[in-house]
């Protein structure tokens, strides 16, 4: 801002060229005498300038910065306040046109009110009082003795007497035996059914397997020798046949030595065939085979 308004400002900022000038002018005019004195007022002369020129600037900054601040200042809460009495006058006619409004909507409701009230009087006083007929009452007549009297039953009738009691007995004895022997047939009869039910589903039941109990067993089967004919000691252990033995794979497995054992799988049935018979059968093949071991034995 100050230096805005220096530059815009016409200050003679070349004044010490001229006062150099104008001593160098006297400095030729009274010779080299006074010169050394003049030097040393010209120094003391440049630096009293050089001050009083600083000060200058320092006022004329400081009086553009409060001309601006109160310019500013003034102005803005001006424009603040015109901006709220504006604002403050368009609400303050809004208001006045809603309270015309309502003004108007009451003085409407009171007009309509007073129209209702005048209408349902002047309906009150024109509409007639309702007339009640009376009925001329007719004359009760007195009971003659020739009117009928209404007798309520006091009993029920009598039965006959001609029939004989025992009669009647029997009847009713041959009624409940009619029914009671209807119950005794339906009883029968649910009895035969449920029984003809029951043995039909001991039959389905007697018909129906049982699970079996299955074992998967992986043998180890030994010869004597690397000479032994593993083939035919495969043929001869296959060769073994029972209810309820299936052979499956099998497979020469080397052991050490050049020798090599079969390792054949089979599936037992537990009730009919047992390892101990299995094991006695296969070393019945003495030719062939030396030992029989088990390695693996699961349940299926």
């Amino acid at each position: 801002m100050a230096a805005n308004f220096l530059m815009h400002e016409k200050i003679w900022f070349d004044k010490y060229k001229y006062d150099d000038a104008e001593r160098r002018y006297y400095e030729q005019i009274n010779g080299p005498v006074a010169s050394s004195s003049c030097q040393q007022e010209n120094g003391a002369s440049t630096i009293l300038r050089d001050i009083a020129r600083a000060r200058e600037n320092i006022q004329k900054s400081l009086a553009g910065s409060a001309s601006t601040t109160s310019a500013a200042g003034p102005s803005g809460d001006q424009s603040e306040l015109i901006s709220r009495i504006s604002s403050l006058e368009l609400e303050n006619r809004n208001l006045r046109s809603v309270v015309a409004d309502l003004q108007h909507a009451i003085s409407k409701l009171e007009s309509r009110l007073s129209t209702l009230e005048r209408s349902s009087t002047s309906h009150q006083s024109s509409a007639p009082l309702p007339t009640q007929h009376v009925t001329p009452m007719k004359k009760v007549e007195p009971l003659s003795a020739s009117s009928k009297k209404v007798e309520l039953p006091s009993a029920p009738p009598a039965r006959k007497t001609a029939e004989p009691p025992a009669a009647d007995e029997d009847e009713d004895d041959d009624d409940i035996d009619l029914f009671g022997s209807d119950d005794e047939e339906e009883d029968q009869e649910a009895a035969m059914v449920r029984e003809e039910r029951l043995r039909q589903y001991a039959e389905k039941k007697a018909k129906k397997p049982g699970l079996i109990a299955k074992s998967s067993i992986l043998l180890d089967v030994k010869p004597w020798d690397d000479e032994t004919d593993m083939a035919k000691m495969e043929e001869c252990v296959r060769s073994i046949q029972m209810d309820g033995l299936v052979w499956g794979v099998s497979k020469l497995v080397p052991v050490g030595y050049g020798i090599k054992k079969l390792q054949i799988q089979c599936v037992v049935e537990d009730d009919k065939v047992g390892t101990d018979i299995l094991e006695e059968e296969i070393t019945k093949f003495e030719d062939y085979v030396q030992s029989v071991d088990i390695a693996a034995f699961n349940k299926i």
